[in-house]
């Protein structure tokens, strides 16, 4: 996951911490800090940038479970599910965002970029397969 996570752009940016839950606690994270009572995919919570010196460039929350139906559902590996949440929750530390149309092609233009440069394929290939607005 360091090599996905350098491959984002965020080597020599700061420590990006990535924790791994079950169904319960990405619900409760969710539920908590989207106000959205389901578990989700990804969750990214940047570092607070007002810490001089900060190193840590922010936390990912991957729900496991979440990211294994996905794949299974959308057809995909779930090891290029995986690292395509990854790659997009490391964007989302690093200031992108896909609020408005023209932000959610350029994220997902990097996405397909940084992923094919790992190896893996195009996530967006078709609409079945787009991330929702959920990190």
């Amino acid at each position: 996951m360091a090599a996905w996570v350098a491959a984002a752009g965020a080597a020599g940016r700061g420590i990006v911490t990535i924790r791994v839950v079950g169904l319960r606690e990405g619900r409760r994270l969710n539920h908590h800090f989207r106000h959205k009572d389901a578990a989700t995919n990804v969750l990214a919570f940047p570092a607070a940038a007002s810490l001089p010196g900060a190193q840590e460039l922010g936390d990912l929350v991957i729900c496991l479970p979440v990211v294994l139906k996905e794949a299974a559902e959308q057809g995909k590996p779930p090891l290029a599910h995986l690292a395509h949440l990854v790659v997009h929750g490391t964007l989302h530390l690093l200031g992108h965002d896909h609020d408005e149309p023209a932000a959610a092609r350029r994220m997902e233009g990097r996405e397909v970029r940084i992923l094919r440069g790992l190896g893996f394929p195009d996530p967006y290939r078709s609409k079945a397969h787009r991330i929702p607005q959920q990190a």
